[in-house]
């Protein structure tokens, strides 16, 4: 019998095959997003390395003042402004962008539309 898979499991198996393609190196790093129903995470990763060079989230201590006005696109929307922000100090221009096998809307077109505004590329 057909055992159906939930959200979660076809996610990671889509964020699998998305990973054979994409990796992050010294020059140009990964910028991996992780949304759960709260929060949303990003971090900048040296895939050759395997270390995380910067990382911002929604549980960050910086953010919490500016967290109390806005809904969970706007909060998504700071924490792509943050990373681009702690990106630059650590001398990281370009990266390449890791949806986390998510869907590219919503929150995670969010934090890449506030990573671009602040200046990362990818």
């Amino acid at each position: 019998m057909f055992k159906k898979r939930d959200r979660n499991e076809v996610r990671v198996i889509r964020h699998a095959r998305v990973r054979k393609k994409i990796s992050g190196t010294p020059e140009m790093p990964r910028l991996s997003v992780y949304r759960s129903n709260k929060h949303i995470q990003a971090q900048i990763i040296d895939d050759t390395k395997g270390i995380t060079l910067v990382s911002a989230s929604t549980l960050d201590p910086q953010l919490k003042a500016e967290l109390a006005d806005v809904d969970k696109k706007g909060a998504a929307k700071l924490v792509g402004k943050l990373i681009a922000e702690r990106a630059k100090e650590a001398g990281i221009t370009t990266v390449v962008f890791d949806r986390g096998g998510y869907v590219y809307t919503g929150r995670v077109a969010e934090v890449a539309n506030g990573a671009r505004e602040a200046g990362l590329e990818f």
